[in-house]
């Protein structure tokens, strides 16, 4: 026969005591670990790099999308008509600041043909 073990219920003030008396005593001992020290292979330091989050805005800053630069401009002159029949090749008029990619995925866009090159002529304003 197994001798009869009565747990006393030890109320929450007690507890709270004892559990305050140990914490106590761990600050009181204080921590005194190593610290393993960095090798630093350099002389110069360097500012680590940090995280850089995108902007999260809260409203559009612009209330209208842009105006596309690259819209439909096709030349109907007799020179560009010549172009297009003898070296298979359109003339347009585009903004001055676009390059020649954005040319050519306009183009791709507008008419879903491939452009094999793109020859770009800055000329002035008047036509």
């Amino acid at each position: 026969e197994a001798p009869e073990v009565r747990l006393k219920a030890v109320p929450a003030k007690t507890e709270a005591k004892v559990k305050a008396l140990k914490a106590k005593k761990a600050v009181l001992k204080g921590v005194h670990s190593q610290r393993k020290k960095k090798i630093r292979t350099s002389p110069t330091f360097r500012r680590p790099k940090t995280l850089r989050l995108r902007r999260q805005p809260k409203y559009p800053r612009k209330s209208a999308p842009r105006r596309n630069k690259l819209d439909h401009y096709a030349i109907i002159k007799a020179s560009a008509m010549k172009k297009m029949e003898d070296n298979n090749t359109l003339v347009f008029i585009v903004d001055v600041k676009a390059n020649k990619h954005q040319i050519k995925h306009a183009i791709k866009k507008l008419y879903n043909i491939d452009v094999a090159k793109v020859n770009t002529l800055i000329r002035n304003k008047c036509l």
